[in-house]
């Protein structure tokens, strides 16, 4: 009896264990299914970031942001970040008027932003209307003070970023709105765009020999200079233009606004203003025809030899768009 009933109880055996495997397997495989979900559903929603003002938790993905100065808002569509509303100020391209500035009007009109009121005051009614999940603003010109004025008030509506006045290299602009709208990861590809395009722009043009001048026209018709560390002397300085050293010629005058012009007498701008070449850039003054008119600057050496060149508003505090127009302007005039 023993003999004839081992082999089948054997089997029975091998048949019990195959099928407690199986089990095993589905259990693990539930088991992991569940695993996943419960880290999907764990990835974090906020991130901290550092800023001047200190950390500041900011959504993982913001999807409805509110940008409180025009100058940082291209940045924004470059980077393809949802914004939900912004102000439309440029400098030296639009103002109290309201209007999307051409550079990235089409943009803003594709994603359905609305403009938020220009005025004197920031309205605070108008952003938290948009209902924000982040808020950026700062930057330079006026709209970077009334955010400062009312943070407290903003940082009640929304995380809140504000770019300090004192950044204003266009590289670093764009590194810090990256990084508080999650958008960190395209901004190499677009410095490698932007490199890609310097080597072309210079490899292309013949620059003028000797130092260069930058006159910035502004509209109280009073003679400014943009001094050789501002955004667009360095970043012609990738092409080749030396910039001259106009503030010590100028006795090193205080610097104006967030350090990017400064003021010089009339009686002193043909001694500060000697470089034999000089690049005019109009943000709400005469352009080169008319200051060419005017026998302060007729007398300029770059003016009177025909080595002055005029430049678009956008590239003083230029943008990402900004500097690319920019590039396209020299490659076009010393190409």
């Amino acid at each position: 009896m023993s003999s004839t009933s081992s082999p089948l109880a054997a089997r029975k055996g091998r048949r019990v264990i195959a099928l407690i495997g199986l089990l095993a397997i589905a259990v693990a495989a539930i088991a992991g299914c569940g695993s996943g979900a419960e880290t999907e559903a764990a990835e974090p929603q906020t991130r901290v970031i550092e800023t001047a003002g200190g950390p500041v938790t900011v959504p993982a993905a913001a999807e409805r942001i509110v940008v409180l100065s025009g100058g940082l808002a291209g940045y924004l569509y470059a980077l393809e970040a949802p914004v939900v509303a912004t102000d439309t100020r440029v400098l030296g391209v639009t103002n109290f008027d309201g209007g999307f500035p051409p550079a990235w009007s089409a943009k803003a009109i594709a994603q359905g932003t609305t403009e938020l009121p220009a005025g004197e005051q920031l309205n605070i009614e108008a952003v938290a209307a948009a209902d924000p999940d982040l808020i950026i603003g700062g930057g330079q010109g006026v709209t970077s003070v009334q955010a400062e004025e009312l943070h407290d008030q903003l940082a009640a509506i929304a995380p809140t970023v504000l770019i300090p006045k004192t950044v204003t290299s266009w590289k670093e602009q764009l590194r810090l709105v990256a990084e508080a709208a999650g958008r960190s990861d395209r901004v190499q590809a677009m410095m490698t765009t932007y490199d890609d395009r310097v080597a072309q722009v210079r490899s292309a043009i013949a620059v003028p020999e000797g130092p260069t001048v930058y006159l910035l026209s502004v509209g109280s018709d009073k003679p400014f200079l943009i001094p050789p560390a501002a955004a667009l002397p360095e970043m012609l300085g990738e092409l080749g233009f030396a910039a001259d050293d106009v503030l010590s010629k100028a006795g090193n005058p205080p610097l104006f606004g967030s350090g990017d012009s400064f003021e010089v007498s009339p009686e002193l701008l043909s001694t500060v203003a000697d470089a034999p070449v000089a690049f005019v850039v109009p943000v709400s003054g005469r352009a080169l025809a008319e200051l060419a008119q005017d026998p302060l600057y007729a007398r300029l050496p770059a003016i009177a030899r025909g080595k002055a060149f005029e430049l678009p508003a956008t590239s003083y505090r230029p943008d990402y768009d900004g500097v690319m127009a920019t590039l396209d302007v020299i490659e076009k005039s010393f190409g």
